[in-house]
């Protein structure tokens, strides 16, 4: 079950880092229909790969990490509203802020609590984890490019996590995720090509 988990889990977040680099590339060369379809499509396979990665963090007692993955749900479908609303005003549904931060400190002193304070290097690593997946989906989601500086935090911390806990192929998943996030950063960040 957990081979199952994690080949599940880790890829359709793969395929959401990788739609990501494919819709700002599109949007570099001014195909905007095309990168609106990459960023539902990233969004999407997002909310599908996050069951198996709160499962696995459950079993690992990574409270934390599952906690905040969970209240991540709010920013990953305001991300995929926003993309769906293309053309229209895009105005964030304000319950979406709050209950995106709901879970956090749940987590965190549900962690406190099992592990009986702060004390395991699996807790700090799910902290850089927890960071970096939040306020990066969050800016992902409100289409901020330091969103995926964000990720590259995230990546680093849970790939580490990945390894501690002995998931090759998660730890793998994160590595390759991570050049699809710089991709997409590097392109997100050179200037439109103009048409003519």
């Amino acid at each position: 079950m957990h081979h199952l988990l994690q080949f599940l889990g880790g890829g359709f977040y793969l395929l959401n880092k990788v739609f990501f680099s494919f819709s700002e590339r599109a949007r570099r060369k001014g195909d905007q229909v095309k990168a609106r379809q990459w960023r539902i499509a990233a969004w999407a396979v997002y909310i599908i790969g996050l069951p198996p990665w709160v499962a696995i963090f459950i079993t690992e007692h990574n409270w934390i990490a599952a906690s905040v993955e969970t209240s991540g749900v709010p920013a990953m479908v305001m991300g995929l509203i926003l993309a769906l609303r293309s053309g229209e005003k895009k105005i964030v549904p304000r319950w979406l802020d709050y209950l995106a931060f709901i879970c956090v400190p749940l987590g965190f002193v549900y962690s406190l609590y099992d592990f009986h304070g702060l004390n395991t290097l699996k807790q700090w690593l799910e902290i850089g984890l927890v960071a970096g997946f939040l306020i990066g989906t969050y800016q992902l989601a409100k289409e901020h490019p330091g969103g995926y500086l964000w990720y590259v935090l995230m990546h680093i911390s849970c790939g580490y996590l990945m390894w501690v806990e002995s998931y090759p192929w998660l730890l793998l998943q994160q590595l390759v995720s991570l050049g699809f996030i710089a991709d997409a950063y590097l392109t997100q960040r050179q200037k439109p090509r103009t048409a003519g």
